[in-house]
Order: C-alpha cells, then sequence, then structure tokens
C-alpha cells in the first residue's frame, strides 16, 4: 500500500507536467494578442514557442520512459540474482565456480539457470536452458530452480528429481504464465556426484559436460539425451546414467548452449573442447577456469554474443595436498603417462 502511494507523486509528476505545459502553449496560441498577429516577428516568436514546448515534452517524456526501463530492469536483475543465488567455493568437499551471461546485456537477465546442493545423497547439481532468454525467462527458471531445491532432499532417485522438475512445469504452463501459442521448453542436464567421486547423469536435451583430467579433455558421455522438459511425456523408467568418476585433480565443465553456439564476425562457432585444451595443462582451480573460459567467448564474440551463457565448474580435490591444486594429479608410486592433446 505504501509502495503504491509513494509512486502516484511520480506518476503525477511525470505525466502532469507535460500536460501543463501543452495547455500552456494552447493558452497561448488561443489568448495572447502577439500569437493572433500575421507579420512575420510575431509568427517567429510563435513558433519559437511552440518548438521549445514540443522539445521540452519529448525530452521529458523519454526520460520518464527511461525511468521506468531502469527500474524494471533493476526488478528484473534482483529477481535473476535471488533465483541464481551466488554459490559458495566449496560445496561437499567440491571446488565450485559459476556465473551466467545474458544476451540481453542492458537487462542483464538470462534463461539460464543452474544449482549445487550438497545433500545425504551426494552432491546434485543442474544446469538447464530455458527457451528464449530476457525477462520472460524468469518464471520458468523460478519453477524449475524451486523444484530442484526441494527434491534433492527429499528424493534418493535422481529419475524422481526429475520427475519433480517435469510435473513442476508443467504445472507453471498450465498456469498461464507464457504465450499460449509459443512452444514453451527447458534443456536440462541433472548430475550426482557420489562420496567416492561416482558420477551419474540424467540428461533432457542439453549438452553434455566436458571432463578434464590427465587422460585430456573429453565429453563426459556421447549417449542420446532425453526430449528437453515440456516437449514430450517423460518415460515411466528413468534410469540414470553412469558416467565414471570425477577423481581427484579432475573438473567438470557444465555449460549451456550459447557456448558453443557464439559466433565470431566470420560465422565461426567458438571452440569450448579446444579452449579447454589450453587450459588443461595449467595447475589452475574451477575459479580460474571459469574467467579463462568467458574470456574466450568475449574475446571470439567481441561482447556480442546472440544467446544466454552460462557455466559451471565442479572440481575434485578431495584429499589432495594444497600444492596440488584441480587440473592436476598429485603424484603416485606409479606415475602414468600423462597425454598431452
Amino acid at each position: 500500500m505504501f509502495r503504491i502511494k509513494g509512486r502516484v507523486p511520480r506518476k503525477v509528476l511525470a505525466w502532469g507536467l507535460p500536460t501543463a505545459w501543452g495547455a500552456m502553449a494552447i493558452s497561448y496560441k488561443l489568448a495572447c494578442p502577439l500569437a493572433q498577429d500575421d507579420d512575420l516577428g510575431a509568427r517567429v516568436v510563435t513558433s519559437a514557442v511552440f518548438f521549445a514546448v514540443g522539445t521540452g515534452l519529448i525530452v521529458h517524456v523519454r526520460q520518464a520512459l527511461l525511468r521506468e526501463l531502469r527500474q524494471v530492469r533493476k526488478v528484473a536483475g534482483a529477481a535473476q540474482s535471488a533465483l541464481l543465488r551466488p554459490l559458495p567455493a566449496r560445496i561437499g568437499g567440491l571446488n565450485v565456480a559459476a556465473a551466467q551471461l545474458s544476451a540481453d546485456r542492458s537487462a542483464c537477465v538470462g534463461g539460464d539457470l543452474y544449482e549445487v546442493i550438497a545433500t545425504e545423497h551426494g552432491v546434485r547439481a543442474v544446469m538447464g536452458d530455458v527457451r528464449g532468454h530476457g525477462i520472460a525467462a524468469i518464471g520458468t527458471v523460478a519453477a524449475v530452480l524451486g523444484s530442484f531445491r526441494e527434491a534433492v532432499h527429499d528424493e534418493p532417485d535422481l529419475g524422481r528429481v526429475l520427475g519433480r522438475l517435469d510435473r513442476a512445469l508443467a504445472r507453471h504452463l498450465r498456469q498461464g504464465a507464457h504465450d499460449e501459442h509459443a512452444e514453451e521448453f527447458v534443456t536440462v542436464l541433472l548430475l550426482e556426484i557420489g562420496r567416492d567421486g561416482e558420477i551419474t547423469i540424467l540428461n533432457c536435451g542439453h549438452p553434455w559436460p566436458y571432463l578434464l583430467s590427465d587422460r585430456g579433455v573429453e565429453p563426459l558421455a556421447r549417449a542420446d539425451p532425453l526430449p528437453p522438459l515440456g516437449l514430450f511425456p517423460l518415460p515411466a523408467e528413468l534410469t540414470p546414467l553412469p558416467c565414471g568418476s570425477l577423481l581427484p585433480g579432475d573438473a567438470l565443465v557444465l555449460y549451456t548452449d550459447g557456448v558453443e553456439d557464439a559466433r565470431d564476425a566470420r560465422g565461426r562457432f567458438f571452440s569450448l573442447q579446444a579452449a579447454l585444451i589450453g587450459v588443461r595443462h595449467h595447475p589452475i582451480t574451477p575459479q580460474a577456469i571459469l574467467r579463462t573460459l568467458f574470456t574466450a567467448v568475449l574475446r571470439h564474440t567481441r561482447g556480442r554474443q546472440s544467446d544466454d551463457i552460462a557455466l559451471l565448474v565442479l572440481g575434485n580435490d578431495r584429499g589432495m595436498p594444497a600444492c596440488h591444486p584441480p587440473g592436476t594429479r598429485p603424484a603416485t608410486t606409479n606415475p602414468q603417462p600423462t597425454n598431452h592433446l
């Protein structure tokens, strides 16, 4: 109530003042003797008066609209920050770094989503991409993330977590929070890392993560994913795919397709795998990997990417000495040769 009352004077000032100026200009034309005179000097003065009033009206209305637009973007940015909460540097013994960049740079709002949560079932992460971007995507992001944050604690099976995300999205779409003529869907990657580093994944139309290890840089899996959520019903049986282990010194890079769809001025796509090969040889942290990749993407596109971008890096430094940060493995009694790509 108080916020509504506080906005009324600003609305009156924004539109009442131009109305008053217009009324004064009309009064001048109708009542001022000078405005009735037909000689050249009087016409010049009258024209100058109306030109000044018209210019003032245009400038004032433009400034009022810009203020409203800045306020909308500020609110949208705050909503996005509340949804994509900053992740702590360590979660469940893993080193974590994540960030997103919206294609709508001025609004700072995107359709990408991510979250990492430590549960009694292991560390669980989600990476998703809502169709479209900007302010319209926020409601869908909220529906999916809200369901994930509850389900990962309640459901011991990753398949049931995905089922709850699918039902939450369906409820959101039924509530009419979208254009009924548009096809709404969300690509989702659900990932679980057990206490011993075992990785299991359910993938609904999302790019597979890259694994950085002493064996090189390779996609974590090559199996065909399920369809994105919102397009077709999920299968009755959802069996997570075992994808090996995240060993000490390894790192996982999750991303949205805006990364590999980024193009340079000549239309060439950004090669995420090549960029990761370049950073793999350095003993760097997930935070450094994130900074390096964002810098490479922005340099490739010259800051003009056409889609939202999100990156999430999980590094396993469990039990590693401080002198061996993620990206390198500790020395072993029987060291294996490193395959430098």
